[in-house]
């Protein structure tokens, strides 16, 4: 029915245009590329039909021509076509090609820009391309030319003697080349570069030297494709303004065993440090086969003197219920909330209803020790938790002289789908650490991944835990965990990791 040539952004997801999101979220095909990240594929379909048709490094896994003719015949079955594209589709992309192609077959199409990298990635790196001390324009260049062309349709000698900023995109096989080339027509040895190598992405670096020693540089650093090529005296103000290379956890490759419907917090606070996130989840949230027992206990809660969540979850799956039965947070009048940590307590202000009783320590004696002074011995508690977990909590509060009700209200099942790429990911060491954040989802971690992974790669891999009772299930694995915050929150954990391994990507 429809083409949309979407712009996929320099490779920082939160680049997206809204635009193109919301065309994301209604395709009935998603066709993408090797430079668009696969963190935007999140905002599609579930039951869209996906085709990756990437080129790397001449690695075509789908052909130009067959590209264009998997557009049009998408097109004409009348399905909706997002076609997403690293950075600009027009820029360097071949969008106006596979525009030519819809045209010439006769299916409508739209073009939905996108932030170009040659913009983004030299931002990100601290380079702005233009700047009134040092350049009022900018060049835009490709450093791989159509195969088979007789002569450059660069004109070397504008591009040597003006002052723009020059950007090459797809140069880095061609950097000895274009560095002869500017110089042998006039442009000083000494004029600054930069490479910008997975601009804006958490695998962003930045390597500067002069036009003379860039390409022997580039080797010694092992630089690469894709790296964008930025020359000009604008490079010189990296140094003052440089910041997203300055992040502390940047590079380091962290893996988020959380089940997906809790992974969001720690991904964004990881990745806003830098981090390039592994989302592994070892544990999958699902909703009980029947609430008969749950609705039971919300039409009795009357009868109860507390209300204890442990987690986000049991919050999120009792409202759910208590909404289904045509109730709200009315009926919890008279009755006593607690909650087990500051996310829990979260979930429950976001519903109108502010804790009695959040412990300082998220432990069962801390919590015990709380209420007892709160008087919960003699009372009746009602605990709406997982189906399957720890005794601990409700029987120090059967201890303490309390009459305790567990009502399951979500299960937790073992995941881990893509265990081998989280190996091979480990085997070349990509991953830096690895974050536990409850005794389940070690245990599902290592019924996929064999505890001799782990040994094999360190000292390289440090192993992450929230808290003593996840530790203590780690030991059991043969491990101890090099990494364990004070407060037992996903806060701390962070602040853990970023002061183990924390730099200032100098």
């Amino acid at each position: 029915m429809k083409v949309y040539l979407l712009g996929a952004g320099p490779g920082d997801p939160e680049l997206l245009t809204l635009k193109a999101k919301r065309i994301l979220e209604t395709a009935d095909v998603v066709v993408w590329d090797y430079l668009a990240n696969d963190a935007l594929l999140d905002h599609c379909r579930e039951d869209a039909e996906f085709v990756y048709v990437g080129k790397k490094g001449g690695d075509h896994t789908l052909p130009q021509d067959q590209i264009n003719q998997l557009l049009v015949d998408k097109a004409q079955e009348g399905k909706v076509v997002a076609r997403l594209k690293g950075g600009d589709p027009y820029v360097f992309g071949r969008g106006a090609e596979e525009a030519e192609e819809l045209i010439e077959a006769g299916c409508d199409f739209e073009v939905v820009p996108g932030v170009t990298s040659a913009v983004a990635g030299p931002a990100y790196a601290g380079i702005p391309l233009t700047h009134r001390d040092y350049a009022s324009s900018v060049s835009f260049i490709t450093g791989h030319e159509k195969p088979g062309k007789e002569e450059s349709a660069h004109n070397w000698d504008s591009l040597a003697k003006g002052t723009s900023t020059l950007v090459f995109f797809m140069g880095m096989k061609n950097l000895p080349i274009i560095a002869n080339n500017l110089m042998q027509h006039g442009m000083a040895s000494d004029t600054p570069v930069a490479l910008v190598h997975w601009g804006t992405t958490c695998r962003q670096r930045t390597l500067v030297a002069d036009l003379a020693t860039v390409a022997a540089e580039a080797e010694r650093f092992g630089f690469g494709p894709p790296s964008l090529i930025v020359v000009g005296h604008v490079v010189k103000l990296r140094p003052k303004l440089k910041r997203f290379e300055r992040k502390p956890l940047l590079g380091k490759g962290i893996v988020v065993t959380r089940a997906r419907e809790q992974a969001s917090s720690l991904l964004a606070m990881l990745q806003e440090h830098g981090a390039c996130c592994n989302q592994f989840p070892t544990i999958q949230i699902t909703p009980m086969d029947s609430y008969e027992p749950l609705e039971k206990a919300i039409l009795a809660l009357a009868q109860y003197d507390w209300l204890i969540f442990t987690s986000v979850n049991g919050v999120k799956y009792f409202w759910k219920q208590l909404l289904e039965i045509g109730l709200d947070t009315r009926i919890l009048g008279g009755i006593k909330v607690a909650a087990i940590g500051p996310a829990t307590a979260d979930a429950l202000r976001d519903r109108g209803v502010m804790p009695d009783f959040v412990p300082p320590k998220y432990v069962a004696e801390s919590v015990v020790a709380g209420l007892l002074e709160l008087g919960v011995k003699g009372a009746k508690v009602l605990l709406p938790r997982a189906k399957e977990a720890r005794e601990v909590l409700p029987e120090e509060l059967r201890k303490a002289g309390a009459e305790v009700d567990i009502i399951p209200v979500y299960e937790t099942l073992p995941a881990g789908e893509d265990a081998d790429k989280v190996v091979a990911a480990m085997d070349k060491g990509e991953i830096h650490c690895v974050t536990f954040g409850s005794s389940s989802t070690v245990d599902n971690f290592f019924s996929v991944v064999q505890p001799e992974v782990i040994k094999r790669n360190q000292p390289g891999i440090k192993l992450a835990c929230i808290g003593p009772i996840t530790a203590k299930t780690l030991a059991g694995y043969g491990f101890s965990a090099d990494i364990q915050p004070e407060d037992f929150t996903i806060p701390a954990l962070v602040d853990a990791l970023v002061a183990e391994f924390g730099s200032t990507g100098e």
